[in-house]
């Protein structure tokens, strides 16, 4: 039992110093957008019920109405943000880093990004799944990173 509280304590004190990484600036990132996304689909509801819209249309599939389409873009990032937030918790906890994790992160970033703007203007769907299919790689290319490479300072 004290072995475990004291692995446990060593642990959380390497967790308390740790530095800011791409991982961890891509989840900051990544948590602005979706706040961002937030505020303004609040913003156009609120106004859309100053204006004397109902509240039932918030709902109302209709790929013609921003309103729509910016929840649909919060469901989205909000479905997407756990598996985000899961490989960069395995990619920190395992001291995994580097210029490929940095360019994978880099890449999943701009095309999560990427791929809120083109769902809000409403813009041709085949680009977001091809923005999906390069975020989807880039998130597996991290995880294989995290799960098969050797934790620094164990080897040799």
């Amino acid at each position: 039992m004290q072995i475990e509280q004291r692995a446990g304590l060593a642990i959380a004190a390497k967790i308390a110093i740790l530095p800011m990484t791409v991982p961890l600036w891509g989840l900051v990132i990544f948590i602005l957008w979706t706040i961002a996304v937030v505020v303004l689909l609040l913003v156009l509801r609120i106004r859309h019920l100053a204006a004397g819209g109902s509240s039932k249309e918030f709902g109302a599939i209709d790929d013609d109405s921003l309103l729509w389409r910016l929840f649909r873009v919060q469901s989205n990032l909000v479905e997407n943000l756990p598996l985000y937030l899961g490989v960069v918790f395995l990619l920190v906890v395992r001291g995994i880093s580097g210029g490929v994790v940095n360019l994978l992160v880099s890449v999943y970033i701009a095309f999560r990004l990427l791929h809120s703007l083109i769902h809000i203007v409403g813009a041709d769907p085949n680009l977001r799944l091809l923005s999906l299919v390069i975020q989807l790689s880039c998130l597996v290319g991290l995880l294989v990173l995290a799960i098969v490479q050797p934790i620094p300072g164990l080897m040799g």
